[in-house]
């Protein structure tokens, strides 16, 4: 198996209160199946911001609780999906709540898987970030990186991913 040298890819979303949103992220010139290239994910990073200050998280209102949903799927979604549903490479939530003591108490809900020991193969030309949030003061933005490397397996092998995948 013939394998690239890491490199990063980078995308993000504006999530509403209330209302999926979703990205496409194009692999097609790091995929093809009918080439028997596909794409390894090793890593992810997240990175929760307000929309309109990306230099503070985001924002929730006073006495409520608020979540940020995401997730990264091999096909298109129209909602927040559970992680046992075959196209979820990766999800999680971000929680925000007041704590007795009027602090912000905040907790990674859900996978928020970031790291692969072998990695996480790839075999569509393209992937989805989805999310969607509720109790946020305005939209906020949910940033990944993903630390990939390219390979090439055989065309059986990479075509029989590619339909899994979809």
């Amino acid at each position: 198996m013939a394998k690239s040298d890491s490199f990063f890819i980078r995308a993000q979303l504006t999530t509403s209160n209330g209302a999926f949103s979703q990205e496409e992220i194009d692999l097609g010139s790091y995929v093809d199946a009918l080439g028997k290239s596909v794409l390894r994910i090793h890593n992810i990073q997240l990175q929760f911001q307000d929309a309109s200050n990306a230099y503070r998280p985001p924002l929730y209102g006073a006495g409520s609780g608020a979540e940020i949903a995401w997730q990264l799927t091999t096909q298109s979604q129209s909602e927040v999906v559970y992680a046992s549903e075959k196209t979820v490479v990766s999800s999680g939530m971000l929680q925000c709540a007041p704590s007795g003591t009027g602090q912000l108490s905040t907790d990674m809900a859900g996978p928020n898987v970031q790291h692969w020991t072998n990695g996480y193969l790839i075999g569509v030309e393209q992937i989805y970030l989805g999310g969607e949030q509720t109790g946020m003061v305005g939209d906020s933005v949910v940033s990944v990186i993903l630390e990939c490397t390219v390979e090439t397996l055989t065309q059986n092998a990479a075509m029989a991913l590619a339909l899994s995948q979809q």
